[in-house]
């Protein structure tokens, strides 16, 4: 039997007006999966809070808000995994050095990445072609 791949491709201008529109297709990827055991609606929240919330960071962050940068998206599902890449082309950063939030002072941001760790497996964020990736992945057992 031949395994089932679907991959998403997604190139956006660098606004947040898209982080809707991106989420909104995270959460529709996530329903499909008719072999995953868990709770799909559960599934694409969460998928939806990583892709708007690993956005943001491109956006505001790696790319300042400059309006002629655009964000590169893509979702991939194979076998039993879900992987997220959000692409930049910023300065990066070491992911390794950000704070754990406190619970009890979380502000109105700072807590993104932490939020993308606790909802996926594995996270990576590395060089990549003149940029960055983030790459989030999650198994789907």
């Amino acid at each position: 039997m031949k395994k089932e791949k679907i991959e998403v491709d997604i190139k956006v201008p660098n606004q947040t007006r898209y982080l809707s529109l991106i989420g909104k297709i995270g959460e529709d990827v996530a329903r499909t999966l008719k072999r995953y055991k868990g709770d799909r609606e559960e599934l694409a929240y969460h998928i939806n809070l990583v892709l708007t919330e690993s956005m943001t960071n491109a956006i505001r962050h790696a790319h300042e808000g400059d309006p002629s940068k655009e964000v590169h998206i893509t979702i991939t599902i194979q076998d039993k995994e879900l992987c997220i890449k959000v692409y930049d082309q910023g300065q990066g950063f070491d992911i390794s050095t950000l704070p754990v939030p406190e619970v009890r002072c979380l502000e109105e941001h700072g807590r993104g990445v932490f939020i993308i760790h606790t909802l996926m497996d594995s996270v990576s964020y590395r060089k990549f072609n003149g940029g960055h990736v983030l790459e989030m992945i999650k198994a789907l057992q």
